[in-house]
């Protein structure tokens, strides 16, 4: 009920009480409005420990909780609850599920079709590119794109599901008043149009080092797989994908270039047993969530070189394979250039790999 949410809210900012202690609370007392205003003796009764119930009660002096949910309305947003309807259901089933989350934009049932694409801040091109064509992909297909707002791979996602017209979160470690970084805030409007801004921390709440490994269990949380585009082996993203792994959930990689470090990560996972993925047909097939020929047209579809790179490894494929010591000599580009340039046009349906590593131009393309 709304008339509850106001003591979700509160207890949500009472120092030590989670999910599993509201329960307990709930359980006890049946509504958390006789919680809220319970005795000590009453919720030392219930079985709360000491210093929650300390907490509780120094915290319930001072706050006012109609001044709290008029924060949440003043800054544009509003709450679901863990026993409200809208609530993810994927999220729900973790048992550390935050209690309240707050929310600018909108929530709808097939947002529970999601998949997060997370890395690296400090992405290469070939990052960018990937993140954008896979989230691009996958909200085409109906499946909304969940990532963190942050620079680099996260934006890319963002932004590949807007060209879509598709939906996508931004899971925030601050709040959602409180856009980091600030020249996302544009960005972050065009979100809450497609989909929404979600965040566990309350109003006002700075984006501090601390809250992102906790943002970052409910980018999993929400998702039923996480995507590692492109990471170091010693990242936020890297961290992600483990945590999704101990939720239950499954974990994808797009192969990088061996020489960077930044595909450090990825190639790890793919070799510790993550699935690799060359287009979006190995993920929408994982989940039988796409009729066949929608995944046919995915595979099949073709998006033009973006740069110069690009059409200079085009201009020497055709239908008969070349090896990739030949394209580098002929192009002139550094091996790692055009190892890169070699995956991109594989990810835009432009060219495959035959094996042995040669490669040729897929018929059609241009």
């Amino acid at each position: 009920m709304v008339s509850d949410q106001k003591y979700w809210l509160g207890f949500s900012l009472v120092s030590e009480i989670g999910a599993k202690r509201l329960s307990l609370l709930q359980n006890w007392f049946g509504e958390l409005e006789s919680a809220w205003t319970a005795t000590e003796a009453q919720l030392q009764q219930s079985g709360l420990e000491k210093q929650p119930v300390a907490n509780l009660l120094s915290t319930r002096k001072t706050m006012d909780l109609e001044a709290e949910m008029a924060k949440v309305h003043k800054a544009g947003a509003w709450l679901v609850t863990l026993i409200d309807d809208a609530y993810p259901a994927q999220l729900r089933k973790l048992p550390d599920a935050p209690p309240v989350l707050y929310i600018k934009g909108s929530l709808v049932p097939p947002d529970e079709r999601a998949l997060a694409i997370v890395g690296t801040r400090k992405a290469t091109t070939y990052g960018r590119d990937a993140a954008h064509h896979f989230a691009k992909e996958l909200a085409g297909n109906g499946v909304t794109v969940i990532s963190g707002l942050a620079q680099g791979i996260d934006a890319a996602a963002h932004r590949g599901a807007l060209d879509a017209d598709g939906r996508t979160f931004g899971v925030l470690g601050s709040g959602v008043d409180n856009i980091y970084p600030r020249e996302h805030q544009k960005l972050a409007q065009e979100i809450t149009q497609h989909g929404a801004i979600i965040s566990e921390f309350p109003i006002g709440t700075a984006p501090e080092a601390r809250n992102f490994p906790r943002r970052n269990r409910i980018i999993s949380g929400l998702s039923l797989g996480v995507l590692v585009v492109e990471a170091p082996e010693k990242s936020g993203a890297m961290i992600t994908a483990t945590v999704a792994a101990e939720q239950g959930r499954d974990v994808f990689a797009v192969p990088g270039n061996i020489f960077s470090k930044t595909s450090g990560g990825t190639n790890r996972l793919i070799q510790d047993g993550a699935k690799l993925v060359m287009n979006v047909a190995d993920i929408l097939d994982e989940f039988n969530i796409v009729h066949n020929n929608v995944q046919v047209r995915v595979v099949t579809e073709q998006i033009a070189p973006a740069n110069a790179n690009e059409l200079t490894i085009l201009d020497y494929l055709s239908a008969d394979p070349i090896h990739i010591d030949d394209l580098v000599r002929m192009s002139g580009l550094p091996v790692a250039m055009v190892s890169s340039t070699l995956t991109i046009l594989e990810l835009k349906g432009l060219a495959r790999s035959v094996g042995y590593m040669q490669y040729c131009l897929i018929p059609n393309t241009l």
